[in-house]
């Protein structure tokens, strides 16, 4: 059957035994399948340039009317003319992965074989909490700058946590390039303006790590936490190590004679930690006490570590009247009392852990004391001896005293 394709001529068409086929006499190869049951479908004929033929469903009429439905077939004409073949392109989109496929495979092939566990686990969560629920079921070819900006945008009240899911974003796109998922130079997540994010240096004063260590020995501090989590903050204080080096710390990487703890995967590789006799006191009490012969902050179960320390540290941190102090803010004060003491930077970065001199480069200001008491101690030096050879002087009178040669 051959007709202009209208409304009334598509639904004049009776159902018949078998489909029905209605041509349309103003466009060669675009038509209308009437099946039995009366459903209509428009659809495309044409053959590629290899000569292969295709007939691929345009749509249901009803929703699509005709002359919709001949634009659609007009543009598919245009490609088969240039060469291309819509119905390979159409089952290529329908066979392309979506978001949830993309996070996946970077999981797998990527996060799990190239980064560590706690990292694997912050992605995972980045993905759950923020990637799957705003872009999970579309595309990875279709997701654009707008999508990525928005979801950067959505978080702009936590811009810590907006920054990492948008590199995490920007890592997942790059390795969908390299995959073939999308074009090169495609990535969505590039030139997009990182959140300024604050600086927080926090560091205990003297004041305070004596108050928190009182707390630590108190009867108040003991009720408030576990004789495990007690330790773990002490050791944390004296060592300046990373809360999971030391919740995770196994007595096999513990040298107590030598006094190093030998950590085989550490955020800077393997790593040869020096302590100092108060950290070492502590692990022979751990030692003595005999709670877990695997890991040295035993957990509830025997054979298991102790895995969150935040409730007992809100509770200790609340006894000793230091609420806005982190955890990892006792790392920081390990670093800024050693540079108080005078330890070089680098000294300071082998001690914690640093592989990169820059990490360590963030407490240079603090160790303008012993700058200065290094000024002041060369400076009298060198007064002395400028005041010695005043006093060898035959010609001087009285010996001039250093407070009045600092005033000339």
């Amino acid at each position: 059957m051959r007709s202009k394709l209208t409304v009334r001529n598509v639904e004049a068409v009776q159902p018949g035994s078998s489909d029905v086929i209605l041509w349309d006499t103003e466009l060669a190869g675009f038509g209308c399948k009437v099946t039995p049951k009366g459903k209509r479908t428009y659809f495309l004929y044409y053959r590629t340039a290899d000569g292969q033929q295709r007939r691929p469903t345009i749509g249901l009429h009803g929703p699509l009317r005709p002359e919709a439905a001949r634009d659609i077939a007009k543009r598919w004409l245009a490609q088969v003319a240039s060469g291309k073949d819509p119905s390979q392109s159409r089952a290529e989109s329908r066979a392309a992965p979506i978001m949830r496929d993309l996070c996946a495979r970077y999981l797998a092939e990527h996060a799990e074989t190239r980064k560590k566990a706690s990292s694997v686990r912050n992605d995972r969560r980045l993905i759950d909490q923020h990637i799957l629920p705003a872009l999970g079921s579309r595309k990875v070819a279709s997701v654009n700058r707008a999508d990525i900006a928005a979801m950067h945008h959505s978080l702009r009240a936590t811009p810590y946590e907006a920054n990492r899911m948008l590199a995490l974003a920007s890592k997942m796109f790059s390795l969908a390039e390299r995959w073939g998922l999308r074009p090169d130079g495609s990535n969505p997540a590039k030139n997009i303006d990182r959140f300024p994010e604050e600086k927080r240096e926090r560091y205990l004063t003297e004041a305070e790590i004596a108050r928190l260590w009182k707390v630590l020995h108190s009867e108040e501090g003991e009720a408030a936490a576990s004789p495990s989590a007690i330790a773990a903050l002490k050791l944390l204080i004296l060592t300046g190590r990373r809360l999971n080096e030391i919740l995770g710390l196994r007595w096999v990487w513990v040298d107590l004679d030598a006094g190093l703890l030998r950590l085989p995967d550490t955020k800077s590789g393997a790593l040869l930690v020096s302590l100092g006799d108060p950290a070492i006191d502590i692990l022979k009490d751990l030692k003595a006490a005999g709670c877990d012969p695997t890991f040295v902050i035993a957990g509830q179960r025997k054979g298991a570590s102790l895995v969150n320390l935040q409730k007992p540290w809100r509770a200790l941190r609340a006894l000793a009247e230091l609420d806005d102090v982190r955890i990892h803010d006792l790392r920081h004060t390990y670093a800024s009392v050693g540079v108080g003491l005078g330890f070089s930077l680098p000294m300071l970065g082998r001690l914690l852990g640093h592989t990169q001199a820059t990490t360590t480069s963030r407490y240079a200001h603090l160790a303008q004391s012993p700058v200065r008491a290094a000024a002041d101690a060369i400076g009298d030096e060198l007064l002395r001896l400028a005041l010695k050879d005043k006093a060898s002087d035959s010609t001087m009178g009285n010996v001039v005293s250093l407070d009045q040669f600092r005033t000339r």
